[in-house]
């Protein structure tokens, strides 16, 4: 895609934005960069794209820039439904996001992984996987570096590992991974799509330039996965829990979570039903979730050379990702996870069945649309006390009250929700901040929102901090 001479426009001034204005640039291309956002609001993103030297449309969109360009990069923040976009389309402008932008330019296989939780876990474990089997890997697109940043490199690697959300699914043109990975497809930004099928079939695109020699592995547990990829031209690979092996369909690795006698493990068969079995006792992943994403990081990685040693080194070293169901600490023999990262319902509903111990939830933030009503059993069974907080802490409450063991209690700030917490947990019990929504209604990421978490808890350690965990509000 030969971009000299050309107009583009990029929308968006995050990340991916500003990378690609770069890549844009460097191309020889006459480019235009735009956010509603001013320059003030921007801080330091507006400082690196005035670095660039390249045209600057900040606080508002202007429908003729919009118009008058040969080509428009979306980041993925930016809905495609705003009035400038819709004029672009209706006058036949090319819009793309920024990972189509790059995987245009990029000639080695690309591994993306998609789903509605677990991709960024999966995404850097499949890297170690290939690295310690020997590959020189590229991990990025929407877990950190944007895919832009590889395309725009002198160094190449063997393989490209990418996360990809449905945004950056909504955006694509000609983008075939080698392998497509997705993992699940639950209810989540339904403040951005009309509807969940919507979304559903945005996750499923991953799939739809796939040939025959290409590879999907896919979910067979998912029902929704099941329907959106049952006319793929790609080779399933499919992984699932063993108690869910028993269908006709072949499985390519089924997990054994194992017994007293038994270790957890992964078996996985491929070409000439050759068996892997790969061990699972060693792993510090924790949840029946992760063990989904590990035997999917497992498929993709062997389907593309990587070998058994190495996939099982990787296994028994990953340490997981912050945010992620991580411990942080123990207070007079109360276990403190955060869980920050779990923005949507059935991440939630997951990190809940991973503890046996009675569990004290701190939940809230911003609403995306899900239906809190999945909760009213998961909480039944494993909720000790729940604390709300955020925008949609009114909501949850309404929803969830009635199952609560306790009254469901208020908080106004993240110190309020863990004091709160811990004095209504005893020995032995588990306090998980878990949100089931966003966190920019009071902080500008979920990791914010987890690192202030830690800092509550860091402070509640302090000597000179004492915490009477026998008063209740």
């Amino acid at each position: 895609m030969d971009l000299n001479h050309q107009k583009i426009l990029i929308v968006g001034l995050g990340i991916s934005g500003i990378a690609a204005a770069r890549f844009a640039k460097k191309k020889g291309a006459s480019v235009t960069v735009t956010d509603m956002a001013d320059e003030k609001e921007l801080g330091a993103y507006a400082s690196m794209v005035h670095k660039l030297g390249v045209n600057m449309e900040l606080g508002n969109h202007n429908i003729e820039t919009f118009v008058g360009a040969d080509l428009i990069v979306v980041s993925p923040g930016v809905p495609l439904t705003i009035l400038p976009i819709k004029r672009a389309m209706a006058k036949g402008i090319p819009i793309v996001g920024e990972f189509e932008l790059a995987a245009r330019h990029i000639r080695e296989p690309v591994i993306a992984v998609s789903g509605t939780n677990g991709k960024t876990t999966t995404t850097a474990l499949l890297g170690k996987m290939l690295e310690k089997s020997g590959f020189k890997v590229f991990v990025g697109g929407n877990i950190g570096n944007p895919l832009i940043d590889y395309a725009d490199r002198e160094e190449t690697s063997d393989v490209v590992v990418a996360e990809v959300s449905s945004f950056q699914l909504d955006t694509i043109d000609t983008f075939k991974p080698r392998v497509g990975v997705l993992l699940n497809i639950t209810d989540d930004h339904l403040d951005r799509y009309p509807d969940f099928n919507s979304y559903a079939r945005s996750k499923g695109r991953l799939f739809e330039n796939q040939q025959q020699s290409d590879s999907a592995v896919i979910n067979g547990s998912d029902p929704v996965i099941r329907s959106v990829t049952k006319d793929l031209r790609a080779r399933k690979l499919i992984f699932c829990h063993q108690e869910n092996s028993q269908a006709k369909t072949k499985k390519n690795a089924v997990i054994r979570r194992g017994n007293s006698t038994t270790p957890a493990n992964i078996t996985i068969r491929m070409k000439e039903n050759k068996e892997i079995s790969l061990d699972l006792s060693g792993t510090n992943l924790i949840g029946r979730h992760n063990l989904e994403n590990a035997a999917a990081a497992s498929l993709a990685a062997i389907d593309v050379g990587g070998t058994p040693e190495g996939v099982q080194s990787a296994l028994n070293d990953f340490k997981g990702l912050p945010h992620r169901t991580e411990y942080i600490s123990t207070l007079n023999h109360v276990r403190f996870f955060d869980d920050s990262k779990a923005t949507n319902v059935d991440a939630v509903i997951k990190a809940l069945e991973t503890f046996d111990e009675p569990i004290v939830l701190i939940m809230g933030g911003r609403d995306k649309g899900g239906d809190f009503h999945k909760l009213l059993e998961p909480v039944r069974q494993h909720i000790k006390k729940l604390i709300v907080m955020g925008e949609a802490k009114e909501k949850i409450r309404s929803v969830l009250e009635e199952v609560c063991r306790e009254s469901v209690q208020t908080a106004s700030t993240m110190e309020d929700a863990v004091l709160s917490a811990y004095r209504a947990a005893s020995p032995g019990d588990i306090v998980l901040l878990s949100p089931a929504c966003s966190s920019f209604d009071m902080y500008s990421s979920y990791a914010e929102r987890g690192e202030d978490f830690r800092r509550v808890i860091d402070n509640f350690k302090q000597p000179e901090k004492k915490h009477d965990r026998k008063k209740t509000k």
